[in-house]
């Protein structure tokens, strides 16, 4: 699917319950999906408590995703973790947050008001956030924020991508949404112990290796000149062996 950048700079996250509320589904529910970055890792990779993932990618107007980038993401998580029930994907629209700069409380308050995919039973729900403006940290493209929770800014995303010189929007969109899953999946020593040392002392949780899906310049615009010339980078040695390590393929 993906093949190996020569030089990677870039700084780059369903229950449905007869009868109840949403306040009444998150109510019992959020516990198991507030939790930090990496800390559902073995559950995400390995088959032992959950046999399959549903990913909700709510989007803001205009920013539905691409859909070869949901495409590679799915098909990443697939070639990844030990799930014989599969892994589906809904894509739900969201009211605009009606800013053009979001902060971290800001994504948290409307993942809480917009949520409905949680983990429950051998189901485990991944929530993935699409917003229609800009991170408060410049040329930041996207985060992991919760074991099971990420976001993409698609402001930033749009006009980083796809113009002359700039990279392809899958090309943009599939490396940071890889990246920020990987972190959930426990990279770089994030909840996936290290079969090896190879975590970035100067950048923690990123890989040092630079041709790494998981170098730590994996969250900034940085990315551009990269993709132009490469492709999709993918997880090195390393970041397999540990996601193997903790129950994964």
């Amino acid at each position: 699917m993906i093949a190996r950048l020569s030089r990677f700079l870039l700084l780059i996250s369903f229950v449905v319950v007869a009868g109840c509320s949403k306040s009444d589904v998150a109510a019992g529910a959020t516990s198991e999906n507030k939790k930090a970055v990496g800390a559902s890792a073995n559950d995400l990779l390995s088959a032992t408590k959950y046999i399959s993932i549903r990913l909700d990618i709510q989007y803001m107007p205009g920013y539905q995703p691409d859909a070869a980038s949901v495409n590679n993401l799915v098909a990443f998580v697939d070639l990844l973790c030990n799930k014989p029930g599969g892994i589906t994907v809904t894509q739900t629209p969201i009211p605009s947050g009606g800013k053009t700069m979001y902060s971290d409380a800001d994504v948290r308050a409307i993942e809480n008001a917009n949520r409905t995919v949680y983990t429950s039973g051998t189901i485990l729900g991944v929530n993935f956030i699409y917003l229609d403006g800009n991170y408060t940290t410049e040329n930041v493209l996207g985060f992991a924020y919760y074991n099971t929770s990420m976001a993409l800014f698609g402001r930033k995303l749009f006009t980083s991508s796809g113009g002359l010189g700039q990279p392809s929007r899958t090309k943009l969109e599939s490396t940071i949404m890889e990246h920020e899953m990987g972190h959930l999946l426990g990279l770089v020593n994030l909840g996936s112990p290290m079969q090896t040392a190879h975590e970035d002392a100067a950048h923690g949780k990123h890989c040092i290796n630079s041709t790494c899906l998981m170098y730590y310049q994996a969250q900034i615009t940085d990315i551009m000149g990269p993709l132009m010339t490469g492709t999709i980078p993918v997880l090195d040695a390393n970041c397999r062996a540990d996601l193997r390590g903790n129950g994964g393929k």
